[in-house]
């Protein structure tokens, strides 16, 4: 029997998939559960596995198509026959083909010039819907175009090729116009070689063009400002060198920055509760609870996995649940419920060496904290100059809902938990 592999639900808001690549191949024997291909959304990358022993017949959708929920991905048979009568009924399906391919080569000799003209325009089961969309920016007639993918269908790369193609022929072309003089030590006047051939295309994943999207949009829709502060790190040190042993000792986790960060805008959002909330329609809605979002960057770009009651957990918690998420993050297993929701975010870039930036809000949220490296700077301190451990910190928030005066505030209380930390109750 004929079992069809479909896009499955992908999860809250998520209606789009693109195919990363098959783990088998047309003919191969697959189990019940085993890994058939690998999806990549907005957010994640997830498997499609089989949901029943059999032989994979057809595949539907190659590596780089974009898809739905529910799109055909590829069929599987779970008939005993299968095995045997798949050598022939490739033989068979390629004479069919074979023949459709001369009937309709015959046809199209026969027809007249208008006709031929039409013909331009290919059937869209035989382009993916990547390349039809790079080839319509491109200018690319597909009638021409010879696809690599399965059943001879055009791909992205094949798309590609025909853009570097003509490129290559554009440049080999006289123009009939001087050649322009180039600076010297470059080469390009005796190689022919112009910046557009040194040029590498590579098209967006699902996940970047997502991120940019989303940015864009952010910046956009939101009136977003940004205000700045600076954190005397010393105290926050001083602790984490006195109890890292013990901590480590008693909990099985190191004891991070992250954690006082997040004891520290959990008390600032009782405080200012409108940062912890979002705009809805003509709405403002305050969340009492508080999911917070911890900025990871991964391969494919930064994910924002989520620390759920975050005011429920303790610092040993808190620096597990880190942990946990930068390490599903770098081999890429974070799940959608993972990343879902989030009331405010922090990100760190300071593990970059970033001295200062803006971050950029997530929306729907209306408040994200900025962390930056830590750097020995001289400070006055009631009237004398020292050297102390600072840090720059960076709210951006949304001017819509909330004003200035209390994004101040808000990074001013921020600033006074961590420099006089005992009121987050560390425990050690």
């Amino acid at each position: 029997m004929a079992i069809d592999i479909t896009v499955p639900q992908l999860g809250e808001s998520i209606v789009e998939a693109t195919v990363v690549k098959w783990f088998k191949q047309e003919g191969e024997a697959v189990s019940t559960g085993e890994a058939l291909l690998e999806l990549e959304t907005e957010k994640v990358s997830l498997e499609v596995n089989a949901i029943d022993s059999g032989v994979l017949v057809r595949i539907e959708r190659t590596a780089g198509e974009d898809l739905r929920i529910g799109d055909l991905l590829g069929v599987l048979d779970d008939s005993a026959e299968v095995e045997a009568s798949d050598s022939d009924g490739a033989a068979v399906e390629e004479t069919d083909s074979q023949e459709d391919d001369q009937k309709q080569s015959a046809e199209g000799t026969t027809a007249d010039t208008a006709a031929s003209e039409q013909s331009e325009e290919i059937p869209d089961d035989r382009v993916t819907p990547v390349a039809r969309r790079m080839a319509d920016e491109a200018g690319i007639s597909l009638s021409g175009l010879e696809g690599t993918g399965m059943g001879g269908r055009i791909r992205r790369e094949d798309v590609e090729r025909a853009v570097a193609a003509r490129k290559e022929q554009a440049i080999a072309e006289p123009t009939g116009t001087p050649e322009p003089s180039h600076p010297a030590g470059t080469n390009a006047g005796a190689t022919g070689e112009t910046r557009e051939s040194r040029e590498e295309i590579i098209p967006m994943s699902r996940r970047r063009r997502t991120i940019a999207s989303r940015l864009v949009e952010a910046q956009q829709t939101a009136a977003m400002l940004t205000t700045f502060n600076e954190i005397d790190m010393s105290t926050v040190m001083t602790i984490r060198r006195r109890n890292r042993e013990a901590f480590e000792n008693r909990h099985g986790v190191r004891l991070g920055f992250m954690s006082f960060f997040v004891k520290a805008v959990i008390g600032a959002l009782k405080d200012f509760p409108e940062l912890n909330g979002e705009i809805r329609g003509d709405t403002i809605v305050k969340k009492h609870y508080y999911d917070i979002g911890i900025a990871v960057g991964a391969e494919d770009g930064l994910v924002v996995p989520v620390l759920r009651d975050a005011d429920r957990m303790s610092f040993a918690d808190i620096e597990s649940g880190i942990r946990q998420y930068a390490a599903r993050a770098g081999e890429g297993k974070l799940s959608l419920e993972d990343l879902r929701g989030g009331t405010f975010t922090i990100t760190n870039g300071g593990v970059f060496g970033s001295m200062l930036s803006t971050p950029i809000l997530n929306p729907p949220q209306v408040g994200i904290l900025g962390l930056h490296r830590i750097d020995d700077r001289p400070v006055a301190i009631d009237g004398e100059v020292v050297i102390r451990p600072m840090m720059y910190v960076a709210l951006s928030y949304d001017h819509r809902i909330i004003d200035g005066r209390e994004a101040v505030q808000f990074l001013l209380r921020i600033k006074s938990l961590i420099e006089v930390p005992a009121a987050l109750l560390l425990e050690v």
